[in-house]
């Protein structure tokens, strides 16, 4: 798809399978021409003739007067549409063979199917929304939370454009300063702006990037889960962990160490707030080769997740500690680590009760066990018997500490928003040292126009290649 070639009329199935309405949306300069050559209204003018914003009810007609289908026809007429063109959608009876039918007649009078996101494509280039808000329109069908669903739509509204905005303005306003110092240069009686004055808006431009850059953690964890890695030695029972978890047996169990060669990855639900569970490779020396690399993606895994729950087998706890602690406790500095004793169901006593027993016991592990992180939580659970699992639930939830946010909240979750951001920020810092080093003009609107172009990336107004626009559109689905 040649995502410029705006000038085709096209079409695509826009609902669901299997509802029992289905809607093809008509989009382009010939949207009305096209669909009157298909739908006869039971009375009244055609569509041509008809205004915008209504509803015509007909018959979809074969080219031999065959009716498809009754239908409900809405009309819109360019600007005034999703895509900024004329465009039609024809509601129809959800049957898959109807919906074919409709669009195999469009096509047949010139229309082509739609790309993904086509849509969507279509409203930006034509300037009924930038790129974020555009992004956002993906995020919105995606969203799986009442926080990323509010995150959506306040980008989707324009929340994060608005914050842009007011960013932009001020580092126009520092870069027409800065270049009208270096205009007037040889006129030393003329002062536009004192250096603290420029360097006290650089701070605000520097204070409010880094803000939005600081929000991604907490946009990333919304919008994909919480990463949690289960690491440990192999027959631990992590992939045991997994399963109880998410209550499916997702991972393959088994009493052969070596097991999970290879990481799993799935999400569920707690809190509110989506965990992202990652099953890793049981970490021991082996000379297999698969197995090696199971190991070193487990490492990978481990030092991307924000959480770490260290399983280990209750019944070989000490050793099993000091076997990986150098490998494992350096990697967690500056994550949530919790140490989990498995297996706590093997934990007897002759003479007290188990949980007692298992108590008097962990207390005892814990006090053995060198170099333990103060800020580490410790806990034990039976994964095969599904016992202290709301325990650690709890703890993973308290670890998360995702804030509650409104509509009204600006938080970055777009990847591709981090980055630019990001370079931006560096920009601004380079502006920054530029103006306490008294560098001259020129050098500090070099930096300037850098971070405006950065800025600008995220909204769309330096994106002019057909590769950047198609990469960041092809993810979205057919009909949007």
């Amino acid at each position: 798809m040649n995502i410029l070639q705006t000038e085709d009329t096209i079409c695509a199935i826009a609902t669901a399978q299997g509802g029992a309405i289905g809607t093809i949306r008509v989009s382009g300069p010939e949207a009305i021409t096209l669909t009157d050559r298909i739908f006869k209204p039971v009375s009244g003018k055609p569509l041509a003739e008809r205004a915008p914003y209504t509803l015509t009810f007909g018959h979809i007609l074969t080219p031999e007067g065959e009716i498809i289908d009754e239908v409900l026809v809405s009309l819109f007429r360019a600007p005034h549409s999703y895509t900024g063109q004329d465009s039609t959608e024809i509601s129809c009876h959800g049957s898959s063979y109807i919906l074919q039918q409709v669009m195999q007649l469009l096509i047949r009078q010139g229309c082509r199917a739609a790309g993904p996101g086509e849509y969507t494509q279509r409203a930006f280039l034509n300037g009924k929304m930038d790129l974020s808000q555009a992004e956002a329109v993906a995020d919105l069908i995606a969203s799986t939370s009442a926080a990323t669903h509010r995150m959506a739509m306040n980008q989707m509204r324009g929340g994060f454009s608005r914050e842009l905005a007011v960013l932009r303005d001020k580092l126009l306003h520092l870069t027409s300063l800065m270049e009208l110092e270096l205009d007037f240069s040889d006129h030393e009686e003329l002062e536009f702006a004192d250096r603290s004055e420029l360097e006290d808006i650089a701070r605000q431009i520097e204070q409010v990037i880094h803000h939005l850059v600081d929000t991604f953690s907490v946009g990333n964890a919304l919008k994909n889960g919480v990463p949690v890695a289960i690491v440990g030695e192999t027959n631990a029972g992590k992939s045991t962990l997994l399963n109880a978890l998410l209550n499916e047996e997702r991972a393959i169990v088994s009493d052969i160490h070596g097991t999970t060669r290879d990481v799993i990855e799935d999400t569920m639900n707690l809190g509110g707030i989506t965990f992202r569970f990652i099953d890793t490779a049981g970490i021991r020396e082996t000379t297999d080769t698969i197995e090696s690399l199971g190991i070193e993606r487990s490492f990978q895994k481990l030092d991307q997740a924000d959480i770490v729950l260290w399983v280990i087998d209750v019944t070989y706890a000490e050793e099993q500690y000091r076997q990986l602690a150098d490998k494992i406790l350096p990697r967690c500095e500056g994550k949530h680590l919790v140490i989990v004793f498995n297996k706590a169901d093997l934990l007897s006593s002759a003479d007290v009760n188990t949980a007692v027993s298992t108590d008097v016991q962990l207390t005892r592990l814990k006090t053995a066990l060198p170099d333990l992180p103060e800020d580490a939580c410790v806990l034990s659970l039976s994964a095969k018997q599904k016992e202290g699992l709301s325990q650690l639930q709890k703890q993973l939830v308290d670890f998360a500490a995702l804030p509650d946010l409104s509509q009204n909240d600006v938080v970055v979750s777009n990847i591709r928003h981090y980055e630019a951001l990001s370079r931006a920020l560096e920009a601004i810092h380079r502006v920054q040292d530029g103006l306490a080093m008294q560098l001259s003009g020129d050098l500090v609107s070099q930096d300037l126009r850098e971070c405006l172009y950065h800025l600008g990336e995220i909204v769309g107004g330096t994106i002019e290649t057909d590769e950047v626009l198609g990469n960041i559109f092809k993810h979205f689905c057919i009909g949007k």
